[in-house]
């Protein structure tokens, strides 16, 4: 079933029904209060998320470029210990006899 207003009224008793009328009086005068000062709030917080993103690329961005210098440094290191065991493995004599 339905509610019907008179049920809301029964339920909203005379405070509920004073503040509802109370609320629709006032709302053309506090709505553009609350938008004038929501607005500016609004608008600072967007800005600061701007600065806060455009710190992070660039903070991310170097990141990155010294994640790459940091492989780049392993793979260096590496490929001169191949070269570094390769080059004593073909200069040590085998074992040779004395006769």
């Amino acid at each position: 079933m339905a509610p019907k207003i008179t049920d809301f009224v029964e339920d909203a008793g005379a405070p509920g029904i004073i503040a509802g009328i109370g609320a629709v009086l006032l709302a053309p005068v506090l709505l553009p209060v609350v938008t004038g000062i929501g607005k500016p709030i609004a608008k600072s917080l967007i800005k600061g998320g701007i600065v806060a993103f455009e710190k992070s690329r660039g903070a991310f961005a170097e990141l990155g470029e010294t994640w790459e210098d940091i492989i780049a440094e392993a793979r260096a290191e590496l490929a001169e210990s191949k070269e570094t065991s390769a080059f004593e493995a073909a200069g040590t004599p085998g074992e040779t006899t004395a006769e």
